[in-house]
């Protein structure tokens, strides 16, 4: 007996994806500001769907942590905070390190052309000025790492906090504080990569975190 395919091809992407996709770079970006109360039928107005598009929106960025939902008020924009922040850089600092360590290491020249086309994508992203453009390539760039190192687990745990790190990416990125450009950092780790020297890689990344980090919690704590 014969079986229908159940693979779906191309898709289509749905009105709730596209909300989604529009209200969270929205909120990485700064469009929508921490502590920002959100409206379902500003919202609704705003993004030209329905309001119970809306609602699963919000539900969706809340399991994200991008939204609370407060009492009495509503939802709103999380407010990011240091304690937070400190959590997820030790987090992406044991992830990430031993990541490029085993990405170094496994490397072929096919992986390596792949990241270096990410790591163009990011160049061509800070050139344009275009911060979710620069956040979305450096999480394309980070995948690859993982994907190459054979961390799925991993990077599952990472993509659970991704929203977060994104924000965190689009508040450091442009920080003139920077000793060394957000673009050289990556551009380090991906020497690092292509000459398969994994203890070079695991110290590109320490350094790279180390450095955003602190730019993340000079930032942060200002403005508590």
């Amino acid at each position: 007996m014969t079986h229908a395919p159940l693979k779906i091809e191309n898709a289509p992407v749905t009105l709730r994806e596209l909300a989604l996709n529009n209200v969270r770079r929205a909120i990485i970006s700064g469009y929508f500001a921490a502590g920002d109360r959100l409206v379902e039928r500003s919202l609704s107005d705003e993004l030209g769907v329905s309001r119970s598009v809306v609602r699963e929106v919000i539900r969706y960025l809340e399991a994200e942590g991008l939204i609370e939902i407060l009492p009495k008020k509503g939802p709103i924009v999380a407010v990011l905070t240091w304690e937070v922040a400190e959590q997820i850089y030790a987090i992406r600092q044991l992830l990430e390190q031993e990541a490029a360590h085993d990405c170094a290491l496994k490397a072929k020249t096919k992986d390596k052309k792949m990241l270096h086309e990410r790591l163009l994508q990011i160049d061509r992203a800070s050139r344009e000025q275009d911060d979710i453009k620069r956040v979305e390539a450096s999480q394309a760039f980070y995948e690859h790492i993982f994907g190459v190192a054979g961390h799925a687990i991993a990077w599952e745990i990472v993509q659970r906090l991704n929203s977060r790190i994104s924000r965190l990416r689009a508040l450091t990125l442009k920080t003139r504080e920077r000793q060394v450009a957000g673009f050289e950092r990556m551009t380090r780790i991906y020497n690092a990569i292509e000459k398969n020297d994994p203890p070079q890689a695991k110290q590109e990344v320490a350094e790279h975190l180390t450095e955003a980090s602190a730019l993340a919690k000079q930032i942060l704590q200002q403005q508590e």
